[in-house]
């Protein structure tokens, strides 16, 4: 592999100066925001898909479906790919496979065939499936293991950025409040541009990853000492790990069902909204989010990570209950404050299950990552419940799924 190789005796004993880390950490924190960028379009994209290609609600959920079912799929063997040739490798057949995913959309958007659009997506997602399953236990490993869930928080927030600029690169080009009530650009021509910009911009950045010697992390052997004898028992064994998996399959599930029907939601209960405005709306939320990562990452150095995560899961479920009632503007707000509470969940969720996993890291984190497709499974039962029930009511399913992420930063992330 190109690059240099650090050597080390466990994950949880890195020794080199911080000095050595820094351009590895910036760089791979630039990756964040790539994915962020996808995630923050796909909503809006949601939306515009049930107008222009006449789809229902539930079947725009495909979209989601899609995206996270990349990820169920393709985790293991990202983590596969990553544990035999490393994670400077993974990320750059990652950011082409996202490359690949981007160009497709020019001829689905050019036959405006809603399946070809499935595919792209799932072309694209497998490739930030890549990116995630190395990012994210590379910036845990990236520095003192008691910092790690700090590092991650840091690295997210640059995930809620690209979150927050999606919805706005959606609302200038999918959406105009000067067409009609809707609001509505009633062709593809916008979503070809967009992600062939996209594609091209993830092409040059996997060009500079290529040209850029990266270190790789070598995780604890088993027979290293007596530290490493949590790293010996099998990965299932660690009671974090798993409750960390359920827990990540909840959040994600909550996280992308919130954020799915978000325009809908805004533009039936919030009278006189166009679908640009709730569109703007999910920026402002998804800025809530970016800055409540900043602020969240502030207050771990004050406040332990698992209670954090377990306060924010409560104040959810409050949130959720105000969403249900559908009362206009009041409600409206409550579900733009969900996002601020959500913005620490991910990561915080992610480095309490991986830590000390030693010889499992890379695994482990797989594995975490594969519990992502919570996003695209909710998200279609939001979409039956809509059909049954209403919008409205429909944000129970987030409200459960709070209640596990509680859970686990109460009890369920403690190590055995």
């Amino acid at each position: 592999m190109a690059g240099a190789t650090v050597s080390t005796s466990s994950v949880t004993a890195v020794t080199d100066s911080k000095k050595s880390y820094l351009f590895p950490f910036i760089l791979v924190t630039s990756l964040f925001f790539l994915w962020g960028l996808a995630y923050g379009l796909l909503d809006v994209l949601n939306k515009h898909f049930q107008e222009v290609l006449n789809i229902t609600v539930k079947r725009s959920t495909l979209l989601q479906f899609a995206y996270f079912g990349a990820y169920f799929l393709m985790a293991l063997p990202a983590g596969l790919f990553m544990g035999k040739y490393g994670y400077k490798k993974g990320i750059i057949f990652g950011l082409l496979l996202y490359t690949a995913g981007a160009f497709l959309f020019y001829p689905s958007a050019h036959y405006a065939n809603f399946n070809s659009f499935l595919l792209s997506l799932f072309i694209l997602a497998s490739g930030l499936t890549f990116l995630e399953t190395a990012a994210n236990p590379y910036v845990t490993v990236l520095g003192s293991p008691e910092t790690s869930e700090f590092r991650l928080n840091l690295s997210q927030c640059f995930n809620g950025l690209g979150s927050f600029v999606g919805p706005m690169i959606g609302k200038a080009l999918f959406f105009s409040d000067g067409e009609g009530s809707a609001g509505v650009i009633n062709n593809l021509d916008s979503v070809q541009i967009t992600y062939v910009v996209i594609g091209v911009v993830v092409l040059v950045i996997a060009f500079i990853f290529y040209r850029t010697p990266l270190p790789e992390i070598k995780e604890a052997s088993t027979e290293e000492g007596a530290d490493n004898i949590q790293t010996a028992k099998p990965l299932f064994a660690h009671r974090h790990f798993v409750w960390g998996v359920i827990a990540q399959f909840f959040y994600v599930a909550a996280q992308v069902g919130v954020g799915a029907l978000f325009i809908n939601y805004v533009t039936q209960y919030w009278a006189g909204t166009s679908n640009g405005q709730a569109a703007l709306l999910l920026a402002i939320s998804l800025g809530l989010f970016t800055g409540g990562r900043f602020i969240g990452t502030a207050i771990m150095k004050k406040m332990a990570p698992n209670k954090l995560l377990s306060l924010y899961a409560l104040i959810n479920i409050a949130l959720c209950l105000l969403v249900m009632m559908g009362k206009g503007a009041l409600s409206v707000y409550a579900l733009m404050a969900v996002f601020f509470f959500m913005s620490i969940m991910f990561p915080t969720i992610f480095a309490l299950g991986v830590k000390d996993l030693g010889v499992h890291t890379k695994k482990g984190g797989a594995f975490v990552i594969m519990s992502i497709v919570g996003g695209a499974l909710m998200p279609y039962v939001m979409g039956v419940v809509v059909e049954s029930q209403s919008i409205a009511i429909s944000y129970a399913v987030p409200l459960v799924c709070f209640a596990v992420v509680f859970y686990y930063g109460w009890k369920g992330y403690k190590r055995a």
